[in-house]
């Protein structure tokens, strides 16, 4: 890890000991930026002890977690995270048999106002502005671009557009019904402990019956090797890893039904939300009129 950091150059070096720990900070507060996870470490006594700094140390600043993060190789980060599996599987926190997997959107460092047509290039506002003088307005004002932008039909392609600043986001419609630039982070999990097996990066049009065989397989050799590991280092010891893998998934309907018959292993589809039905609603009221 030495060589990531320099000796006398910029900011102190973050130690790769307290940035892990940090994002394990964010992880498990549900804080997403490296702003949010140093506000809170300098905020924190107790965070202060877990990061080993002192009282009369600085906490890391935001701009260094994040320099810090874009030096380390996705390779070392992969590293840690199975070391951190290792520890939960001897500690028999991690089993391996049921797994549970869903897809989240994550909005991208990238704003829409930075795409391109992927043919030639040419900005939004530019196209836009093409259009408004075909239709004979010579000089637009945002109003009017803004009005031409809210009558075009299929608008915001991936097919067509492109980010400048990140050319893996896609543009996606949020939960909240809003439209950024955004990835699709896709979680397997360990449904009896909690513990993340794994995670793939999709892009974000992709839906979950493309991307969930590349997060099965990922999590399917998670677990062999957390199997393997456990053979050579206590092999007279119980088992505490499922020894045939993973034998039961938990998804949504799309992905569970393109993955039946097409592995060995059993899909389970969750219960849909119906609401109430109409015979417990009469029951209720016929309690209440016998109450009273």
């Amino acid at each position: 890890m030495l060589g990531f950091y320099a000796d006398k150059n910029g900011r102190p070096s973050l130690m790769p000991g307290t940035y892990f720990r940090s994002l394990l900070i964010g992880y498990f507060e549900g804080i997403d930026s490296e702003r949010g996870i140093a506000w809170r470490v300098a905020d924190s006594l107790a965070l202060r002890q877990f990061l080993q700094i002192g009282l009369d140390e600085n906490t890391p600043d935001h701009s260094t977690i994040s320099r810090t993060r874009r030096l380390i190789d996705v390779e070392t980060h992969r590293k840690v995270f199975g070391w951190v599996l290792g520890l939960l599987a001897d500690r028999g926190w991690l089993k391996g048999k049921m797994v549970g997997i869903d897809a989240t959107t994550l909005e991208a460092n990238a704003a829409m106002r930075s795409i391109v047509r992927r043919d030639n290039g040419q900005g939004y506002e530019s196209f836009l502005k093409e259009l408004a003088h075909k239709s004979g307005i010579a000089t637009p004002t945002r109003e009017d671009l803004g009005r031409i932008d809210r009558k075009r039909k299929k608008k915001g392609s991936n097919q067509e557009w492109q980010s400048v600043t990140d050319p893996d986001a896609r543009i996606t419609k949020m939960k909240d019904g809003s439209t950024h630039m955004a990835h699709k982070a896709e979680h397997a999990v360990d449904m009896e402990t909690g513990a993340v097996i794994a995670v793939t990066l999709q892009a974000a049009d992709q839906g979950d019956t493309t991307t969930v065989h590349e997060t099965l397989a990922e999590a399917g050799e998670t677990v062999a090797d957390l199997i393997e590991r456990e053979a050579e280092q206590a092999p007279e010891e119980k088992p505490q890893v499922h020894l045939h893998g993973i034998k039961e998934i938990v998804a949504d309907k799309g992905p569970s039904l393109m993955l039946l018959g097409q592995t060995e292993v059993r899909t389970y589809i969750p219960e849909p939300n119906r609401g109430r039905r109409h015979w417990e609603g009469k029951a209720e009221e016929q309690q209440t009129v016998y109450a009273n």
